[in-house]
């Protein structure tokens, strides 16, 4: 075989981290990797494995909406994996005490009444608990959808995310003391000495919530563990942490941060009718009409009221697989994750899962000795060693050459493999193929919700947020374009925009709703 000869460079990442190339400039057929005819061979197989019709996804999006219903359906009532599950039940073909291992909770009233006015002022505190980091927030609400926020960000450990749960809650409010002391003084939007502040803490892992200030965990999702938390009141026990420190704060709302982004969005923005979040997991929320949630009927609040409803959505379809086509690879990562069977849908289109996926494919391609020959790739064969990261800037990168040089420098930089110009054209298409199947399933949730609550005519803002919407390419786009291939042109009434703040401003405008609510004596016992 010829030498190889090699032209170098290097391609600054988005983080500033410099990745070495190295290019090839001998014949294809002289390396041992696949041809490009190969490769074209095996692209459509996973076209046909990974595309979504129109005619799918609106059978989808059927299946979605009645879920949906199902969960505001009765009191204690929970949104079935599956209707094949629910009528099982009904029928009494599965015993009841069997029914703790087979249900999800989505549709969680969350005890936000109505909009904001936008007439909502004064200091907030806000803390977010999210999955890399904890965030505590002094909110100054201007009105008329002005605010001023100070922020700091704490970083959370691998180890306190899987330590007993009573610590990380006294670990938030360590934080959250040290926040207060750095922010306490005499000068502008500063907190005055022993000023009493209400906190809306952003707590986005499912909850059972009997009123705002309240929530049983259900289940940790994005990575937790930490013991003798699920079950409990995560308020009660954040509320003995508050206690633990003394701070001059008074826990007025537990929220999700996409409710929290439903409700900044909206005060933003008064066309926002339902929120949403595609990031390391994915969530949604919308306004519904309390005649419409016969699970809270028996609590006396007025018919014509609307409270926001967490959707939960990362559920659909779990266990059993009904509706949502999954691949073998989708079956791995399930198989493989520390919820098998659970948050089906959030595994096919959230950003911890897409890369997992992607490398799926590429290993079955190592197996069938299609890729790599003579190369050791042991490093690419250990599980969530591929970003989704990477696939965005596979899809990102703009080449000036015909090299595809960012795919050249992720593989020789992170997994010690050379590639071949058919290989990289392959795996800029398979990154496509599995980007635009979340996108487009994506869409099916929300043309779900567009279709419960009758948005479709007169049309509604959607407001997004979460790294794959914010930084994913085309993302956005190919969200709208499956919301056009669901509803035909009038999908085209239904935009996405990057969402307001809701774990930090959300909360605090809810925060800010919870009292006033409260000091009118509105519903004051949720």
């Amino acid at each position: 075989m010829p030498a190889s000869r090699r032209g170098s460079g290097s391609v600054i990442l988005p983080s500033g981290q410099t990745l070495a190339i190295h290019t090839r400039t001998q014949d294809e057929e002289d390396l041992p990797h696949a041809t490009k005819k190969t490769m074209a061979d095996h692209l459509r197989k996973y076209e046909s494995l990974f595309t979504l019709t129109p005619q799918r996804m609106r059978m989808i999006v059927e299946a979605f909406t009645e879920c949906l219903e199902l969960g505001l359906s009765k009191p204690n009532q929970i949104v079935i994996a599956s209707r094949w599950i629910y009528r099982a039940i009904r029928r009494k073909h599965i015993h009841p005490a069997f029914f703790e291992l087979l249900v999800l909770d989505p549709m969680i009233p969350t005890w936000v009444f109505g909009w904001p006015t936008g007439k909502e002022t004064g200091d907030y505190l806000a803390l977010d608990l999210g999955g890399t980091n904890l965030r505590v927030c002094l909110v100054t609400l201007q009105g008329e959808g002005k605010f001023e926020i100070t922020q700091t960000k704490y970083r959370l450990s691998e180890e306190q995310k899987q330590d007993d749960g009573q610590k990380l809650f006294d670990f938030c409010a360590e934080c959250l003391q040290t926040f207060i002391e750095s922010n306490t003084g005499d000068g502008p939007g500063q907190l005055r000495p022993g000023q009493l502040l209400p906190l809306g803490f952003t707590f986005s892992y499912p909850c059972t919530q009997e009123r705002i200030d309240h929530g049983e965990l259900i289940r940790w999702t994005k990575g937790f563990g930490a013991p003798n938390t699920e079950g409990r009141d995560v308020a009660g026990m954040f509320k003995k942490s508050l206690g633990k420190y003394q701070l001059p704060v008074e826990l007025t709302a537990l929220i999700n941060d996409t409710t929290g982004t439903l409700i900044a969005s909206h005060y933003v923005n008064p066309r926002t009718k339902i929120a949403v979040i595609f990031g390391t997991g994915c969530n949604a929320a919308y306004m519904e009409r309390v005649k419409d949630i016969p699970k809270i009927s028996h609590l006396g609040i007025a018919s014509d009221a609307e409270m926001a409803i967490n959707c939960e959505w990362g559920a659909f379809d779990s266990f059993e697989h009904e509706h949502l086509p999954r691949t073998k690879y989708d079956a791995v990562v399930d198989d493989t994750s520390n919820k098998p069977g659970e948050q089906a849908f959030e595994k096919l289109i959230s950003g911890r899962y897409l890369g997992e996926i992607f490398r799926l494919v590429i290993c079955e391609l190592i197996d069938e000795g299609v890729l790599f020959l003579g190369q050791n790739t042991y490093k690419i064969e250990k599980p969530y060693c591929f970003d989704t990261a990477f696939l965005s800037l596979m899809e990102r990168y703009r080449d000036p050459t015909d090299e595809l040089l960012m795919i050249i420098g992720i593989f020789t930089h992170f997994f010690a493999l050379e590639t071949t110009l058919a290989e990289r054209q392959f795996f800029r298409a398979l990154a496509k193929l599995v980007g635009r199947r979340a996108a487009r399933l994506s869409s099916c949730g929300i043309a779900a919700i567009v279709n419960k609550m009758g948005l479709l005519e007169e049309g509604c803002s959607v407001g997004a947020d979460g790294s794959l919407y914010n930084k994913y390419p085309s993302f956005a786009e190919r969200v709208h374009e499956g919301l056009v291939d669901i509803f035909g042109d009038r999908g085209r009434n239904v935009v996405t925009h990057h969402a307001e703040d809701g774990s930090g401003v959300g909360s605090a405008i809810i925060a800010a709703m919870t009292k006033a609510r409260r000091e009118a004596g509105l519903y004051p016992n949720v």
